[in-house]
């Protein structure tokens, strides 16, 4: 709770304005919004959790998106999860895991396909979702574990890897202009200084023992139309 608390602070620092959601003691995961939608400028794409101990978790994401934007929503049998979602521009990458199937990914580009975004699914070995292996760090920038992603799978854009020792380190928050990082990956935050990225580190060690990154403890909404 206190790795939370720091975390809404961070955000609140950068100039979100932080939006804090219910959750019962039913559900644990909740913690980790990110998995309940998937959020662009268009509309949300409500999700249907792999889980199915998190699909209580759905609705009051959906009633909190729904005066921010147009909603649709994953149909069952699919079933996908938010952090399997990674946005590169008009490319969006489904990640083929455990908790996202064929199904969602082909749905999810129906969902789409009026504002010319373009889905592809990548694979992802090793880890839970797609988002653990690979994040964007700048407009042209990711940062990946190649051990759990081919990087020749992913669009022609500039990478940076983990350190080795830190495989978790490629779940970072690009935020405002800074990238939030773990702080249990510092050799990795180091080569994203060096590449003139200015980073915060943000302590997760309790959340990561969920395999929960930084990405996954928020919803990000970019305000649109002024």
């Amino acid at each position: 709770m206190a790795e939370h608390r720091a975390y809404e602070r961070c955000l609140a620092e950068l100039g979100c304005e932080v939006r804090r959601l219910p959750a019962g003691p039913e559900e644990p995961d909740a913690v980790f919004i990110e998995d309940t939608a998937v959020v662009l400028d268009e509309l949300a794409i409500v999700a249907r959790p792999g889980a199915a101990s998190r699909r209580s978790e759905v609705e009051p994401v959906a009633r909190a998106l729904e005066p921010l934007r147009p909603l649709a929503r994953i149909a069952p049998p699919a079933t996908l999860d938010g952090g399997d979602v990674l946005v590169l521009g008009r490319i969006v990458l489904v990640g083929r895991s455990a908790r996202t199937d064929d199904l969602a990914a082909a749905q999810l580009a129906r969902h789409l396909a009026p504002w010319c975004y373009e889905v592809r699914q990548v694979t992802v070995t090793g880890c839970l979702h797609l988002k653990t292996a690979v994040t964007r760090v700048g407009d042209e920038l990711l940062l990946l574990n190649p051990k759990w992603i081919d990087p020749s799978s992913l669009p022609p854009m500039d990478s940076v890897a983990v350190d080795p020792a830190e495989p978790y380190g490629a779940n970072a928050l690009l935020v405002a202009g800074t990238v939030l990082v773990p702080a249990s990956a510092p050799r990795t935050r180091e080569r994203l200084e060096r590449r003139g990225l200015r980073v915060h580190a943000v302590d997760n060690a309790e959340l990561a023992k969920a395999e929960a990154g930084l990405t996954c403890c928020s919803l990000i909404v970019a305000r649109t139309g002024g």
